[in-house]
């Protein structure tokens, strides 16, 4: 996400399908939530957030704009894929009506995810014809798959306490020491209120795809972008 990225999408009714309008981060790469509410409009129907960036690892005010978001009759949305299974995520305490995460993010197979419905949102179903799913996706349940998630996600859970204060801490570490000896450096989103193991910068006067296999000689494995912006070529590496 660049300096205007846009993590919300506002979908009023169109005469010919849906429109998405875009609220940009600011500063930090945070949301404004009085921007979100500006931007809500009588036709608006859903407003989705991410949780937490998956390049830069900002964590967004998730909680506020759904307070917004309720009163103004609004369904919420958020994709944790990025968060769930590295930081603590409650629906409760977030007051979304749904919520996405993915099982790979957290160990778990691939190819398999979760949809929560907070009860009473209504949902159209993806896939007709069956009873799958309480008649929201038709067809056979990955049953193996949908096991291996929760397995994974219990062991997520557990093992939280211990990692979170050792990632953190080993973040915090890569951070001083790359600030201290690279005058050029730039942090990417909220210095603070970010994933803890996710951590971006900008390097200036420097080609991305140079400085990546510069530090692949020295061993060290970086990315100039996700693995969705393949295509895309940025002078950011994240590590």
């Amino acid at each position: 996400m660049s300096d205007a990225g846009v993590p919300v999408a506002l979908l009023p009714a169109g005469a010919r399908g849906w429109l998405a309008e875009a609220v940009a981060a600011g500063g930090g790469r945070l949301v404004d939530p009085a921007e979100v509410e500006k931007a809500i409009t009588p036709e608006t129907i859903l407003i989705s957030v991410m949780l937490a960036n998956n390049e830069i690892g900002t964590i967004e005010p998730i909680a506020d704009i759904a307070k917004i978001a309720q009163q103004r009759k609004v369904v919420m949305h958020t994709d944790a894929v990025a968060a769930t299974g590295i930081i603590p995520v409650d629906v409760q305490k977030l007051g979304v009506n749904l919520l996405s995460l993915a099982a790979n993010q957290f160990y778990g197979p691939a190819g398999v995810g979760a949809l929560y419905i907070r009860k009473g949102t209504p949902i159209w179903p993806l896939i007709d014809g069956g009873l799958q799913e309480n008649k929201r996706r038709a067809g056979t349940e990955n049953l193996i798959g949908i096991v291996g998630m929760g397995a994974a996600a219990e062991a997520a859970r557990i093992e939280m306490p211990e990692r979170l204060p050792r990632i953190q801490g080993l973040k915090n570490r890569l951070a001083k020491a790359l600030i201290e000896r690279i005058p050029e450096i730039k942090i990417n989103g909220h210095p603070t209120q970010c994933l803890p193991h996710l951590f971006s910068v900008s390097v200036e006067y420097i080609e991305g795809e140079s400085l990546v296999m510069m530090l692949d000689e020295e061993g060290i494995i970086v990315a100039t972008r996700s693995n969705a912006s393949s295509l895309t070529v940025s002078p950011t590496f994240q590590a």
